[in-house]
This record gives structure tokens, sequence and C-alpha cells, in this order.
């Protein structure tokens, strides 16, 4: 967590906000998110500012508004090439996870676009599939803005919680016992990213098994 902060510390705060705001933006262009973190970004931007290195309100905003947009530029890929790029072999993979987010979309509409920002794959599909679906899109940008909203100004201000928690900590019990904790929350997410790809790769077997190839 030392090493993570000071890294932090030595970039650029201009380069910080610059870089948080492309994670999230490109995280939620189309199926991007399969392989950026725009959640881990807000995070440590909330952390940055934590630290006093970038400003927390500004970091919140920049944030909610790639989310935004990024949803936007999403929803008009998947309303001009979804059909073509929902048939990609690159996604068979994930044609069961797809397949449960267009039945969602279909029973919830606007509050799918606005609940799928919390769920990472949801939040990397759901803005092509509204797209293609021709949802209206003043519907879909208030969800969409709801969401983003919603979800930038909890993410970043748990990377400051984080920040500032891990400082009392360091400060009341001394540095090796704040890497500890740190070391032993990152070890439970790991554990948890694990059983989440597993149950992920059950759910791709049954889809293969009850969807053969012709």
């Amino acid at each position: 967590m030392d090493s993570l902060m000071h890294r932090i510390l030595d970039i650029s705060p201009v380069w910080v906000y610059l870089t948080v705001f492309l994670l999230v933006f490109a995280e939620d262009a189309i199926f991007v998110g399969f392989v950026i973190p725009g959640e881990t970004a807000a995070v440590l931007g909330g952390v940055a500012a934590s630290q006093g290195h970038v400003d927390l309100w500004l970091m919140i905003v920049l944030v909610v508004v790639a989310a935004i947009v990024g949803d936007s530029v999403g929803y008009e890929v998947g309303k001009h090439f979804g059909t073509r790029l929902l048939a990609a072999p690159f996604l068979d993979r994930h044609r069961a996870r797809l397949d449960r987010a267009q039945d969602f979309l279909s029973r919830r509409g606007g509050w799918a676009v606005f609940l799928g920002r919390f769920t990472a794959f949801f939040r990397a599909v759901m803005p092509a599939l509204a797209g293609t679906a021709r949802m209206p899109y003043p519907k879909f940008l208030s969800f969409n803005a709801t969401g983003g909203i919603v979800w930038g100004v909890t993410f970043v201000l748990i990377g400051h919680a984080a920040g500032l928690s891990y400082e009392h900590v360091a400060k009341t019990v001394g540095r090796g016992m704040a890497i500890a904790v740190a070391v032993v929350v990152v070890l439970a997410l790991i554990a948890w990213k694990i059983r989440e790809s597993r149950h992920e790769k059950a759910e791709e077997a049954d889809y293969q098994a009850t969807h053969p190839k012709q």
C-alpha cells in the first residue's frame, strides 16, 4: 500500500486526472471493459485525493462524466453496429452472460441500464445492448446518467476512505500492521475474484451443453 501511494504521488496530478478519465471512459465503451479496470481507476483516483494529490470533487466530476459519456458512446456503437458485433466469434465464450444481459434488459428496461452499472460484465455490454435494442436515447440517458453519478461518487469515495483509513491505521498501530491489513484485504479480493471466475466458467459450460454448435 505504501508503494502504491508513493507511485500515485509521483505522477503529475494532470496525468492522474487524465488516466482515470480515459480508463473509466474506455471501460464503458463497447466491450473494452473486459480488459480495462475502470472501477479500479475510480478507486485509485479516490486514493490520490485522500493524499491531497488531486482534488476530490474534481476527480468525482471527471469519473462521472467519463462514465456517462463512455456509456453514450457504447450506446451509439450498439445502435449502428450491434447486431454484427454481438455475432462476433470473440464473444462466443461470453455467450451465456450476454444472453442473461439481454434477458435482463428486456425485463427491466431502463433499470437494467442503471443496475448494470454496478456489475463489471453488464457495465461493459449494457450500453451497446440498449443501443442494439433501440431503447429511446432520452430514456437511456436518464438511467445512464443516474447510474453514472451514483457509481462514480461511490467508488471515488471508497478510494478516498480507503486512503484515509490506511493513514489512520498506520499512525495508530504502525506501518507494518497497516500493510498487513492491506495484504489481507487484497488476498480476500483475489479469492473472491477466483470464485467468481469459476462460477462464470460453470455458466459457460452449462451454456455450451445446452447450446451445442451446429
